[in-house]
């Protein structure tokens, strides 16, 4: 389940996704789709063709009824019933003809995956900027706050995926976490980063390092420091892994060191990281861009802040004028 570079065009901002049906006993499309997506009733799929959601290799819609065939490429659009509005709103901060940055709120995934279809910020923005050809150019974790850069077009896309691809940018975040009294700051982790148990979490493992993350402190409170953190290596929770390895994992924090998931998302528990800064010099002009995030984390000193635990943090969110909420 792939998008296709050449897909139909996006509808309500979504993208079309794509499948080629593999070999099987099935007499019709319908029936192969139905029998690779069991979570999609018969009845759903029925529906997606009436309303002319189901597309063959040329982007024209197939009928319900329509001959399988083993190897046939087709496209649809992803629907999630009853999808969970995230009830905040990312900011653009800066659009040209190339480059789109907006600021991310926590709680919206960045791209389709899962449960989120319409509720991501590719989605939101392709909307708002009417551009199909908006691409994001790196990844920020559905719980991260903070910026996103995003391809305007096609023809100078591969400029800008080479400064992440090739370390010339530099990314800089914030983070709340329990205090390190016994580290010497600045502080360089590095390690080697897999895939773990379950599969959406990542673990350090013995071998060569292949992530790293400089730690500073930009303030201390009793039971809580902000960090300040440079991401050299753009692996996946990097961040969270790392500063869970060191012993203050970010506050908020559902996946590490220890896996706690929710039955549903807490808005009023945001993880307290956010992708404060981006630096890079442009590779079309030459000149030197800066973006700063307009959302701030909570201090860390108060009476708010007098036990790290969740009760405690419960009330610590972004400020909403920041959130352009």
């Amino acid at each position: 389940m792939l998008l296709g570079m050449h897909s139909p065009p996006p509808r309500n901002g979504l993208f079309a996704s794509r499948i080629q049906l593999p070999a099987g006993p099935w007499g019709t499309v319908l029936d192969a789709l139905a029998a690779q997506f069991p979570s999609v009733t018969p009845a759903d799929w029925h529906s997606r063709f009436e309303r002319e959601l189901v597309l063959d290799q040329a982007g024209q819609p197939l009928r319900a009824n329509h001959p399988y065939q083993v190897g046939q490429l087709i496209h649809y659009y992803r629907e999630v019933p009853n999808e969970v509005p995230v009830p905040f709103q990312a900011k653009v901060l800066y659009a040209d003809t190339h480059l789109v940055v907006a600021d991310k709120p926590h709680f919206l995934p960045v791209t389709p995956a899962g449960s989120y279809v319409q509720e991501t910020l590719l989605t939101r923005l392709t909307q708002q900027l009417d551009n199909p050809e908006l691409v994001p150019l790196h990844r920020l974790d559905r719980s991260t706050a903070g910026l996103v850069m995003f391809s305007a077009q096609a023809s100078s896309r591969a400029h800008y995926q080479a400064l992440f691809r090739e370390r010339r940018i530099k990314k800089h975040y914030e983070a709340l976490a329990a205090p390190l009294p016994q580290q010497t700051f600045p502080l360089v982790h590095r390690s080697r980063l897999q895939t773990g148990e379950p599969f959406f979490r990542m673990q350090e493992v013995i071998g060569p390092a292949n992530s790293e993350t400089v730690v500073t402190v930009l303030q201390q409170g009793s039971a809580c420091w902000r960090y300040g953190l440079q991401a050299v290596t753009g692996k996946k929770h990097q961040l969270r892994v790392h500063m869970a390895a060191l012993g203050a994992a970010i506050l908020n924090d559902d996946f590490y060191p220890m896996l706690s998931p929710r039955d549903a998302d807490d808005f009023s528990l945001p993880l307290q990281l956010l992708a404060r800064s981006l630096r890079f010099t442009d590779p079309l002009t030459g000149q030197t861009r800066y973006f700063e995030s307009e959302q701030r984390l909570p201090d860390c000193i108060g009476s708010s802040m007098a036990a790290a635990s969740k009760d405690a943090v419960r009330t610590m969110t972004l400020s909403p004028s920041a959130m352009d909420c």
